[in-house]
């Protein structure tokens, strides 16, 4: 058995659980991360990311995973799914629990609380903190809605213009692809950039410059919304895969010399 380094504690709960199934898996398998990463076609490096929490792995890797460990892949991609949701979201509730603890309740308290005044106060306080956070939540899903009907209504009345953003925090901004070629090289107008490292779950113009790339060459990445999703990885793959270079689902420096001189299919 593996010994492995402990995961970060601000990875989600759901995250969490995902990497501690890979890791079992890939222990059951009793395959090195050098011979797991040539008989599933990702990198060890990237395989030493996915396992170390450091980086969500993709689809592909989960149910390449399921099949090197002799379980059913379907229920695992179930998980990935509610941990790609989580990753993407940006919300990280500290998981701290060992890999190998079921689920039970809490320890007791090394010290009894004395009885007094203390839990009537906590208990008020625990239930005003919970009221706060659902009003939280309520707020964001409202406010959520109405910048996604404000989004709608400038795609609607506005032709050629200047990219918007609705919120900074809950709707990306919409990106516009003005594809021009310079000096022998593509370039969408978001960003010049040949080296820039991105990976799933990153977001800004680079990503939306690769989207357009990605679309120019003929592998459509989705939404340009400059949010590296599912979508905009599997296109990765996919140009990576056409060209021979490693299929990571990252762009780095070979990748984007490919997209930057790929012509569309």
């Amino acid at each position: 058995m593996s010994r492995w380094k402990e995961l970060p504690s601000e990875l989600h709960l759901h995250v969490h659980q995902l990497i501690v199934r890979l890791r079992r898996l890939k222990d059951r398998s009793g395959l090195s991360v050098r011979q797991l990463a040539a008989k599933t076609g990702y990198s060890a490096r990237s395989w030493q990311r996915y396992l170390n929490g450091r980086s969500l792995p993709p689809r592909g890797a989960v149910e390449a995973a399921a099949r090197m460990g002799g379980d059913d892949p379907s229920r695992l991609l179930v998980l990935h799914e509610i941990a790609a949701d989580r990753w993407a979201e940006g919300r990280v509730i500290t998981a701290d629990v060992p890999e190998n603890a079921p689920s039970t309740s809490p320890p007791a308290p090394t010290e009894r609380q004395p009885y007094g005044r203390y839990p009537r106060v906590l208990v008020p306080a625990g239930a005003v903190a919970l009221v706060l956070s659902v009003s939280t939540a309520v707020l964001l899903a409202v406010r959520l809605v109405e910048a996604r009907a404000e989004l709608a209504d400038v795609g609607a009345g506005t032709v050629g213009a200047a990219p918007a953003t609705v919120s900074e925090s809950l709707v990306p901004v919409v990106y516009t692809c003005r594809l021009e070629r310079r000096d022998g090289r593509w370039y969408a107008g978001l960003s010049r950039t040949t080296d820039t490292i991105l990976a799933y779950t990153h977001m800004g113009p680079e990503v939306a410059e690769a989207q357009c790339l990605l679309r120019r060459a003929g592998i459509p990445p989705g939404d340009i919304d400059g949010i590296f999703g599912p979508r905009t990885q599997r296109a990765v793959e996919r140009v990576q895969t056409r060209n021979g270079l490693v299929v990571d689902g990252v762009i780095g420096p070979h990748t984007w010399k490919v997209l930057r001189q790929a012509a569309p299919e």
